[in-house]
């Protein structure tokens, strides 16, 4: 099965766990059977990219990056770039804007579902429009005792937070209120 395909069919099998989400999952959905590249930045209207939330093996705190395109403390993620393996996305992208070297999935499942929107910025010195990510994340867990690192072209920090500490740190609120608490939500909700 063509991989495209393949990764359709695990976004199908999702189950929504609110509105969001299931309305969201029709989105991706929709771009995803269009025939667009979107797993490629060449879709420049909307484009797949991958996000994970880290937590610690007692589940009691967050990995987080100080984004400078966002000027906010968020999640940690990243685009595609041709990739159909978004869970590969996901911890490739944690490990290198944090410096983590052993992360693990709690779940190879997808953990939530986004379409996030994203405004022009100016990025390596060329502007970027405003587009949207149709984005997927997955639960992951790293060692909070290993040494950190910012990347410096994307991050000027990085830590770890309590669970809900990490909601008064972000600067963009709806961010904040409607996907970050719903991921701190679902893992009690589901007893991750």
């Amino acid at each position: 099965m063509e991989c495209r395909e393949k990764f359709k069919k695990t976004v199908e099998a999702f189950l929504p766990y609110n509105e969001q989400e299931e309305k969201d999952k029709e989105m991706i959905l929709r771009y995803l059977s269009s025939g667009e590249p979107v797993f490629s930045r060449e879709s420049t209207g909307a484009h797949m990219s991958a996000s994970a939330w880290v937590v610690n093996k007692s589940r009691d705190k967050v990995l987080m990056a100080y984004h400078n395109i966002y000027d906010s403390w968020a999640w940690t993620g990243g685009h595609a770039d041709g990739e159909t393996n978004l869970l590969m996305v996901a911890v490739r992208e944690a490990m290198e804007e944090t410096g983590i070297t052993a992360v693990k999935p709690v779940s190879e499942d997808i953990f939530s579902l986004e379409v996030l929107t994203v405004d022009g910025h100016e990025k390596r010195g060329a502007y970027v429009s405003s587009h949207l990510h149709l984005n997927v994340t997955y639960l992951l867990e790293a060692d909070d005792k290993e040494a950190l690192h910012k990347k410096e072209d994307e991050n000027s920090a990085v830590g770890w937070f309590g669970m809900e500490e990490c909601l008064t740190a972000v600067n963009e609120p709806w961010m904040r209120e409607r996907i970050y608490k719903k991921l701190l939500n679902k893992m009690k909700d589901r007893n991750y």
